[in-house]
This record gives C-alpha cells, structure tokens and sequence, in this order.
C-alpha cells in the first residue's frame, strides 16, 4: 500500500500543507508545469495587528511564461531584508520568535535562484524542525509525457501508488474514470484544524505555518493532524 500526493511548492505555505506531506508516503512536488501568477508559488501571509499581510517574492518578467522548475527571482530588489523585517515587526513578541525566524532565514541562501528551489528548501527545511520524514522527489525528474489527470496517473504508476491523496479543489479537473481504469483509489485530504495560541486577537488559520512555529514551538507538530479524516472519493 502506497499513498503519493502531488502538488507545487508553495512559498513557506501553511500548516496544511505540512498535514498533506506528512498523510502520504511518498510526496511530489509538481514543478514541471506552468508557473502560475498571483498565487501560492510566491507568496504567503502573515498575521500583524492589522489582520494579514502578504510577503511576495519577486519573480522575473520573463520567467511568467516558463515552468515552475524555470522561474528565476528577481535578485535585483532586496526582498529578503523586506521580508525580514516585515517578519521582525510582527512576530517579535511571539514566544518562540527566535526558532522561527531562524527557519526564515533560509531565504538569504544565495544558491536558491528559482522560485521552485527557493520554496522546496524552505520546506525541506520546516519538514525537519516538524520531524516530517516522507520522501520527498520532483515530478521533473520522473520524465513525464502526459496531460492533465493523465500525466498524473503516469506519476502514480511509476512510483506503484495504490492511492492518491489530493486537495479537494482539484475536483473540477480530476477525471476519476482514469483512476477507476487503473485501480488507483482517489482520496481528498481533510483541512479541519484546531485553532492555536496566536497572536494579534481572533485566530486566523490561513497563514504561514511559521506562524504556528512562532506561536507554540515544539508543540506545534500537535496542531498539524486535520480533525476529520480524508474522503475517499474513488474506491479500489
């Protein structure tokens, strides 16, 4: 029994995505397709007293066309010290701001010059404070031909994946006859959490999982299993 889930690195994403990595077996990070714009890819919200804020990493012009894998930063603007002190002005006085910060600090790594392994180290990197050990790979590595949910199945099929976990958004393209075809059991993953200690009044879940790591440290690896279980939509 193998259970892969897919998706694209997201920049220090939330805990979410951290609860996906950890529900699978083997985890792909989807950076052979298309970079999309206002997105996820490059950016992330904080939590201030304000409400939330984005930090964005920028990209360069000409990579907006190009795939995940292939899109530059932009090196000529100093986001990172921005990011920083954006970073610095909202979560000093969190508990655990220190550890956090430290995780952040991966960002002024000058060998990430794609957005894709800019993202993918901060994630690996997150990974091992929250002792996540699901074998990570690259969907650009396995060589793939396919469209869409096809080229999905391709994925499962070379790495012997009986199920499939997906986010629950991918229902509007996901062709579930090909999984019924090919005996692969599709699931949808849960995101029902419970709320954490946090700074700056009501809770506010959809941030940067640095959030929870400012807030609760080491406790933080308790608040990342969603409540409810995951919705097996196509059966084996």
């Amino acid at each position: 029994m193998v259970k892969v889930g897919i998706i694209q690195s997201s920049y220090i994403p939330w805990r979410g995505y951290f609860d996906f990595i950890a529900s699978v077996d083997i985890f792909v990070f989807y950076d052979d397709v298309q970079y999309t714009t206002r997105d996820w890819r490059n950016r992330n919200r904080l939590k201030t007293p304000r409400g939330t804020e984005w930090i964005t990493v920028p990209v360069s012009h000409q990579s907006r066309s190009k795939l995940i894998c292939e899109t530059l930063i932009d090196l000529t603007t100093p986001w990172t010290k921005k990011h920083l002190r954006t970073w610095e002005l909202n979560y000093r006085k969190s508990p655990n701001f220190n550890i956090a910060t430290e995780l952040l600090a991966e960002i002024n790594d000058p060998e990430q010059t794609t957005i894709s392994k800019l993202n993918i180290k901060l994630i690996h990197r997150i990974c091992d404070y929250l002792e996540i050990k699901t074998p990570m790979i690259l969907s650009s590595e396995l060589s793939l031909k396919g469209r869409r949910t096809e080229r999905l199945i391709e994925i499962l099929k070379k790495l012997n994946a009986t199920t499939y976990l997906s986010g629950p958004n991918a229902d509007a393209y996901l062709d579930k006859d090909l999984f019924r075809e090919y005996g692969i059991q599709l699931e949808y993953k849960s995101y029902d959490y419970t709320p954490y200690p946090q700074l700056w009044g009501e809770f506010i879940g959809d941030v940067t999982v640095l959030d929870l790591v400012a807030n609760c440290g080491a406790d933080a690896k308790k608040f990342l299993q969603s409540r409810t279980p995951d919705r097996v939509v196509v059966p084996k």
